[in-house]
C-alpha cells in the first residue's frame, strides 16, 4: 500500500535518543532536532539513515589523557522495531541484502515522521557484508563507499518496498546520501525503456533532490578514486557518473549533490557567502541552523517557562517574552541547572567543581581547527585572571575521530595542561560526550566557549542550546555567532569577523581578545553586577532562543525548498 509521505530526509547519523548510539555529533544531532521538529509541525516527511550497530565509539581517557575506543553495547531491539522488509543492493559484483528497522518520532500534537535504519547485519550476507552498517565513520575507504551506496541507492529502493511511492522531494543532509540521486536516474531510464541518460531525466532528479552542505573544511567532503568506483559500483559511466562530477581522478560527492539538485544551502549565512566561493558555478543559498526547543531545554527552565509563557513548547518565537521573567527567578533555574552539573562532573572526575565560581564550558568534536586549547595560549595571565575576580572553572568534552591523531592529542593536551592548572583554575575534559551530557554541559555552564578558527566553523549549534538557558556565548565571530551576538546583550565576541590570513598571528591575536573579555566584560558582570549578567541570560533566551531553533529552520526549509 503506497504511504501519503511526500519528503525523505537522508543523513548517514540521525541522533534521537543518547541511548541510541547513531550520530557521532553535531551533524546527526541536527538531523535528529530536523525530524522532531517536522513531526511538530506535521509536515509529511520519512526519515533514511544507517543502523551503525556498534555506534561510533565508546571513548575512554587513560592517565595521561589519551583517547581509545570501544564499541559500543546496545540493544537494538529494545529501541527499533523491524520491519521485515528486506531490499538488496550490488556491491563489488554481489548482492547485498538490507532490512530496516523502524522508530517512530512523534511531534507535540501527534503528528509522527517514520525513521528507518537500514542494517546490512543478516545471515543470507558474507561476515564482510554484515560489518558494513555495524560502525558509523568506520573502516577505510571502500567500508566508506560501500555505506554511501546502502544509504544512497539502498535507502532509496527501501523507500520502494515499504510503499514510499509519492515521494516528491529527496533532502541530502551532507553528501553522504549523494547516491541516490544516481539511483533516482535509473529509475528513470527504465521506466522509459532506455540505457542512456537525457537532459529530462537529468531535469526530473534535480527537481526532486535539495541538498544541505555543512562544512567548508576540505575532509568533510567524501572523494572516491575512479578506479574504486568501478570496482564497488560496475562501469561509472552505466551509472550515470560523469566528468562534471569527478575531479581530480575522483568521484566528488559534493559535486555530484550539486550537480542533481535544485535547491542547495549551507548552514549560516557566513557559510552560504563561503560556500558560493567554494563552489562558484552552483547556486547556493543559505539556511541557519537550529535546535529543539522542547529537547534542549533543561528541566529548571522548563519548569519557568510553563509558568511565564505560555505554548513556549509549540511556538519556539514566543521566548521572546523571556524578557518579563524576574531575575531572582532566572537566576533560581540557572543555579539548578548548575548544580546538576557540578554534581555529576565531581561525581565522574573528581574534579571538586564548585556551584559559585564562573564556569566556562567547551563541548564539541575534538578537531583541531575547532583550537579547544586556545583558552590556555597564556596559563599565566588566566591564572591572573582568576585569582583577581573570584575563580575560573573550564570544562571540556568532545570525541576525536579514532583515526585523527592530532585531534587525539588535542584531549591530551588539555588534560595535562589542565593537571598543571591544578589549585588555580580547575579544569575536567568528561569522556563520552552526548546527547545527554550536551544537554547538562549547554544548560549548566555559565558561559559557554567557542574558539573556532575563521571560517572554518559552518554554523554550530551548542551555542544555541545553551542560549535555551540562559547560557550567554563567548565565541569568535563565525558560524551562527555573527548573526546571534549583539555585544554585551546576547553574550561577547571574541576579535572580529575578518577571514584571517596568518594562522599562527591569528591565534595570538584571537586568545588576546579572549582574555580582554574574560577580564574586563565576563568575569565583573558575573561577580560584581550580577543584575547586568542576567540581563545578558535574559536577552540570549528572547533573541537567540526564539530565533535559532528548528522550528523556524524547518519551516525555512519547507517554504524554499520542499514546496517550492
Amino acid at each position: 500500500m503506497s504511504d501519503p509521505r511526500r519528503i525523505a530526509y537522508f543523513s548517514m547519523e540521525i541522533g534521537l535518543s543518547p541511548s541510541m548510539p547513531t550520530y557521532s555529533g553535531g551533524l546527526g544531532v541536527l538531523a535528529g532536532d530536523t525530524i522532531r521538529s517536522a513531526a511538530d509541525l506535521g509536515l509529511p516527511m520519512v526519515g533514511m539513515t544507517l543502523l551503525h550497530r556498534k555506534g561510533y565509539f565508546y571513548q575512554r581517557l587513560d592517565a595521561s589523557g589519551w583517547q581509545t575506543e570501544e564499541a559500543v553495547n546496545w540493544a537494538v531491539d529494545d529501541f527499533l522495531a523491524d520491519t521485515g522488509v528486506r531490499t538488496s543492493v550490488v556491491l563489488e559484483g554481489r548482492t547485498v541484502q538490507l532490512r530496516a528497522w523502524r522508530r517512530d518520532v512523534s511531534g507535540l500534537r501527534g503528528a509522527v515522521v517514520p525513521v528507518f535504519f537500514l542494517d546490512s547485519d543478516l545471515p543470507e550476507n558474507s561476515e564482510a557484508d554484515r560489518n558494513l552498517t555495524q560502525f558509523l565513520y568506520g573502516g577505510d575507504l571502500r567500508d566508506r563507499l560501500c555505506q554511501e551506496v546502502i544509504l544512497g541507492i539502498g535507502g532509496l529502493r527501501m523507500l520502494r518496498a515499504l510503499g514510499y511511492d509519492g515521494i516528491q522531494r529527496y533532502h541530502m543532509n551532507e553528501g553522504h546520501a549523494a547516491l541516490l540521486t544516481i539511483e533516482l536516474l535509473r529509475e528513470f531510464r527504465e521506466q522509459e525503456g532506455r540505457d542512456d541518460i537525457s537532459p529530462e531525466d537529468l531535469e526530473a532528479v534535480q527537481h526532486r533532490c535539495v541538498f544541505t552542505t555543512h562544512t567548508p573544511v576540505p575532509a568533510g567532503h567524501d572523494k572516491f578514486p575512479l578506479e574504486l568506483v568501478d570496482q564497488v559500483l560496475g562501469s561509472r559511466e552505466a551509472c550515470g557518473i560523469n566528468d562534471p562530477i569527478c575531479h581530480e581522478d575522483r568521484l566528488n560527492m559534493t559535486y555530484l549533490a550539486l550537480s542533481l539538485s535544485h535547491y542547495v544551502n549551507g548552514v549560516a549565512k557566513k557559510h552560504g557567502e563561503i560556500s558560493r566561493h567554494m563552489f562558484a558555478e552552483y547556486r547556493i543559498d543559505a539556511i541557519t541552523n537550529g535546535v529543539h526547543v522542547p529537547t534542549w531545554v533543561s528541566p529548571p527552565f522548563r519548569e519557568l517557562f510553563d509558568r511565564y509563557i505560555a505554548g513556549w513548547e509549540e511556538d519556539s518565537f514566543s521566548l521572546r517574552y523571556a524578557l518579563r521573567i524576574p531575575d531572582d527567578e532566572v537566576w533560581a533555574a540557572h543555579q539548578a541547572a548548575k548544580r546538576r552539573l557540578v554534581e555529576f562532573v565531581n561525581r565522574e572526575v573528581n574534579a571538586g567543581f564548585d556551584v559559585d565560581v564562573l564556569t566556562l564550558g567547551f563541548a564539541r568534536r575534538a578537531a583541531t581547527y575547532k583550537r579547544a586549547d586556545l583558552v590556555f595560549h597564556d596559563a599565566e595571565r588566566l591564572r591572573r585572571i582568576a585569582g583577581q575576580h573570584g575563580g575560573l572553572q573550564l570544562l571540556f568534552a568532545g570525541k576525536a575521530h579514532p583515526a585523527d591523531q592530532e585531534g587525539k592529542k588535542l584531549i591530551q593536551r588539555i588534560v595535562q595542561i589542565g593537571r598543571s592548572l591544578a589549585g588555580s583554575v580547575p579544569v575536567a575534559y568528561l569522556p563520552n560526550h552526548d546527547m545527554e551530557l550536551a544537554e547538562l554541559l549547554t544548560s549548566g555552564v555559565d558561559v559557554w566557549l567557542n574558539t573556532p578558527q575563521r571560517p572554518l566553523e559552518a554554523s554550530g549549534t551548542s551555542g544555541m542550546k545553551a542560549a535555551l538557558n540562559g547560557v550567554p556565548s563567548l565565541s569568535v565571530l563565525d558560524g551562527w555567532w555573527i548573526e546571534g551576538c549583539i555585544e554585551g546583550v546576547t553574550g561577547w565576541a571574541i576579535g572580529n569577523d575578518d577571514t584571517p590570513q596568518d594562522e599562527a598571528a591569528d591565534w595570538a591575536r584571537t586568545a588576546q581578545s579572549l582574555y580582554d573579555k574574560l577580564e574586563q566584560a565576563v568575569a565583573p558582570s558575573f561577580y560584581a553586577n550580577r543584575p547586568a549578567f542576567i540581563e545578558v541570560m535574559r536577552h540570549a533566551i528572547a533573541l537567540n532562543g526564539s530565533f535559532f531553533n528548528t522550528q523556524r529552520m524547518v519551516a525555512q526549509y519547507a517554504a524554499k525548498a520542499y514546496l517550492g
